[in-house]
C-alpha cells in the first residue's frame, strides 16, 4: 500500500481557495463577458466559475505566496518558457501559472470539452490554436480591460504548450471506434472482462494510457447519459453554453465481488494509481477503492459489497470469495450487470451549485433525492433513480441462487431496478475526498430491495 492509499481524510484548503475566488472576483470585475458567463453558469446550469476553471495566470510577485498556500510545481505540466505552473496536490482547485513576464493582463482559462462547441455556442468567430485531436487547445474567447478569457480544451494533456500538426489521428480515431463498438453483453461476465481486458490493450497500444483515458471515459459518460434522463437534461443544459461534461467530479463503477480486481487491472491499463480505500464492511456492507489518472485528472470510486469480517483485506488486490449474500452493491451488479460491461456507470458526480442544481432541476420534473452529505464543505445528493427493466436471465440467475426471493422475482421482472443516478455535488475548502459514513447511507438508501418493495 502507499501513503495515498492509507490516507482517509483531504485537508481544508480554505485560504487557497479563497485566494482563488479573489483571482476570479477581480477578473470578472474587469471583464464583462466572463462576468455574464458566470451568471449564465449559475442561472442556466446551477453551475460555479470556480468549477470551470482550468487555469489563472498570476504574477512572479505572487509566488511566494502561493506556495505559502500550498501550491507547489506541476512536475506533469509543459509549459512554455516565461510560465511555470503550479497546483496544490491536496485541493481541489485550478492551476496557477505564474508568468515571468512583466505584464499587467490577466488570463483565465475556462474548461470545456470542445472549443469548437463553445465558439458556436456563443456564435464567436475566432481561429482555434493547436492542431485538431491533440492535447491542449485554445481560443481566445475576448479581452478586456487587461483580463483575457481563453476557452481550452485537454486531451490526455496537463500541460500548456500548443501542437501545430496533429499527429496519430487516424490511431485516435481508430481507438475510439474500438471502444465505442465493443461488446458489452456476455453470458459470462469472465468472459466479458477477458474482452474489454484485450481491447484495452489495443486502445491503449494505439494512442497510449492518458489518450486512451480521455476517449474511454468519454464513451463511459456517453453510455451512461443514453440511460439517465436527469443526464440527459443536465447535459443540454451544459451544452447550451457550450461547456460539456468539463465539470465532472468522478464516476462510480460498481462490481461484483468475483470481479473487483479485473475492475482495477482495468483501470491500471489506462494509467489510473490507487488514493484512499474505505473498509465499511462492518458498518454498512462495502467498500471501496478510490483511484485517480493524474493527466487527465479523472477519479474513480469504485465500490464493492463487503463482509465485516474483510476490513482487513486488500480487495483491490486480493480477489475476494464469492459472498452467500448480496448486499446492495452485490444485488446491482447481479440484476443490470458490471459497470464496466453492460450496467454502465451507476452514475456521474459534477461539481455544482448545489441548491440552484437542486432548484433548477425540480422545474425540469427530476426530482433530488435527500442530501447525502450536509456539511458546510461538502454536500452531495442522488437524483432520483432512473429505473431500468431487468432482463429475465439476470432475475432467474439470483432466485436461482437463492440470492433473491420469488417476491422479489417478480418485483423486479415488473417493476425494474433502479438504474443510475447523477449526483449533485458542491464542495469548499478545496475538499477533495468523501465522507464514509455519508456514502454508506445513500448505499442503503438506493438498495433495489427498499425501492421495489417500496420500503
Amino acid at each position: 500500500m502507499t501513503n495515498a492509499e492509507q490516507r482517509f481524510d483531504w485537508p481544508l484548503c480554505y485560504d487557497a481557495e479563497n485566494f482563488v475566488l479573489g483571482l476570479l472576483e477581480t477578473f470578472t470585475g474587469r471583464h464583462l463577458f466572463a462576468c455574464g458567463l458566470a451568471e449564465w453558469m449559475q442561472r442556466d446550469t446551477g453551475t460555479l466559475l470556480l468549477d470551470w476553471v482550468d487555469y489563472v495566470t498570476v504574477p512572479a510577485a505572487d509566488e511566494a505566496k502561493i506556495r505559502e498556500l500550498g501550491f507547489v510545481p506541476d512536475p506533469l505540466a509543459e509549459t512554455p518558457a516565461q510560465l511555470t505552473a503550479f497546483w496544490h496536490p491536496e485541493a481541489m482547485l485550478p492551476r496557477l501559472l505564474v508568468n515571468g513576464q512583466r505584464t499587467a493582463i490577466t488570463e483565465l482559462g475556462l474548461r470545456c470539452e470542445s472549443v469548437a462547441d463553445f465558439l458556436v455556442a456563443h456564435q464567436l468567430e475566432r481561429s482555434i490554436e493547436g492542431a485538431p485531436l491533440t492535447g491542449f487547445r485554445r481560443v481566445l474567447v475576448s479581452e478586456e480591460n487587461n483580463a483575457r478569457l481563453v476557452a481550452v480544451e485537454r486531451r490526455g494533456s496537463r500541460g500548456y504548450v500548443l501542437a501545430e500538426k496533429s499527429e496519430g489521428t487516424e490511431a485516435y480515431l481508430r481507438a475510439a471506434e474500438i471502444w465505442a463498438t465493443r461488446r458489452r453483453r456476455f453470458a459470462d461476465d469472465a468472459e466479458g472482462y477477458r474482452s474489454l481486458l484485450a481491447t484495452l490493450d489495443r486502445v491503449v497500444a494505439l494512442v497510449g494510457q492518458n489518450l486512451a483515458c480521455h476517449l474511454v471515459f468519454a464513451e463511459e459518460r456517453a453510455y451512461w447519459q443514453s440511460r439517465n434522463r436527469a443526464a440527459q437534461i443536465q447535459k443540454t443544459r451544459q451544452d447550451a453554453l457550450g461547456l460539456g461534461w468539463g465539470n465532472h467530479d468522478h464516476h462510480t463503477f460498481r462490481s461484483s465481488r468475483r470481479h473487483f480486481v479485473d475492475l482495477m487491472h482495468a483501470l491500471e491499463k489506462l494509467g489510473f494509481v490507487r488514493r484512499e480505500r474505505y473498509y465499511a464492511g462492518a458498518q454498512a456492507g462495502w467498500g471501496a477503492q478510490i483511484l485517480e489518472q493524474p493527466v487527465e485528472g479523472i477519479v474513480t470510486f469504485c465500490d464493492v459489497d463487503l463482509g465485516p469480517d474483510e476490513t482487513a483485506i486488500d480487495f483491490s488486490r486480493q480477489p475476494l470469495p464469492p459472498g452467500s449474500t448480496l448486499g446492495t452493491i452485490g444485488l446491482w451488479v447481479g440484476l443490470h450487470g458490471e459497470s464496466f460491461l453492460d450496467a454502465g456507470l451507476h452514475h456521474l458526480e459534477c461539481r455544482f451549485d448545489y441548491e440552484a442544481l437542486r432548484d433548477q432541476l425540480a422545474t425540469e420534473g427530476v426530482p433530488t433525492m435527500k442530501p447525502f452529505s450536509d456539511f458546510p464543505f461538502l454536500k452531495q445528493a442522488f437524483t432520483e433513480g432512473e429505473r431500468w427493466p431487468v432482463r429475465r436471465e439476470r432475475a432467474e440467475r439470483l432466485l436461482q441462487q437463492g440470492l433473491i426471493d420469488e417476491p422479489q422475482f417478480q418485483s423486479f421482472l415488473t417493476e425494474g431496478a433502479i438504474g443510475s443516478h447523477l449526483e449533485n455535488l458542491q464542495r469548499k475548502g478545496g475538499f477533495k475526498g468523501f465522507n464514509q459514513k455519508s456514502v454508506s447511507a445513500v448505499i442503503q438508501a438506493t438498495d433495489p430491495r427498499r425501492q421495489n418493495l417500496h420500503d
